[in-house]
């Protein structure tokens, strides 16, 4: 897993989490990095100032803050709130964002799981839908 710093166009920092830096690139060309506040797709990376490799081994895993792009404690509370009061549809996400969008059954704001290859496809399809930032979706205990 490697972090990179992003930005936006409109200068919006935040992180992205990817499998490897041909993920990121990858990903980047099908627009599926996006800016987690204003929704674009013209995202950048920016130089980091982290670098933490021990030696011999692999980096230690990184705990995110509770913040997200430096948003205020209160912002972030309110996005997690606008996020729980979604449906969870977990792994069905592709199929109910489907049925929603074909006007198959009422619209209702979903979230949920879905691959590379399923979320090219309803971009393909005109299906609209945003990544959600683990940090707004995670329970807090």
């Amino acid at each position: 897993m490697i972090v990179f710093d992003l930005q936006c166009a409109q200068g919006h920092g935040f992180e992205g989490w990817f499998d490897s830096g041909d993920g990121f690139e990858h990903q980047l060309a099908s627009d599926l990095v996006r800016c987690p506040v204003c929704d674009t797709a013209s995202v950048t990376r920016v130089p980091s100032a982290r670098v933490a490799v021990p030696k011999g081994g692999e980096a230690p895993p990184r705990i995110l803050p509770d913040t997200v792009a430096g948003l205020p404690p209160e912002l972030l509370a309110k996005l997690r709130e606008a996020v729980r009061a979604t449906e969870n549809v977990g792994r069905r996400f592709p199929e109910e964002a489907r049925k929603i969008h074909y006007q198959e059954v009422p619209h209702r704001p979903i979230r949920g799981e879905a691959t590379a290859d399923e979320a090219r496809e309803l971009i393909d399809e005109g299906v609209d839908f945003a990544p959600i930032p683990p940090i707004l979706s995670r329970d807090e205990h």
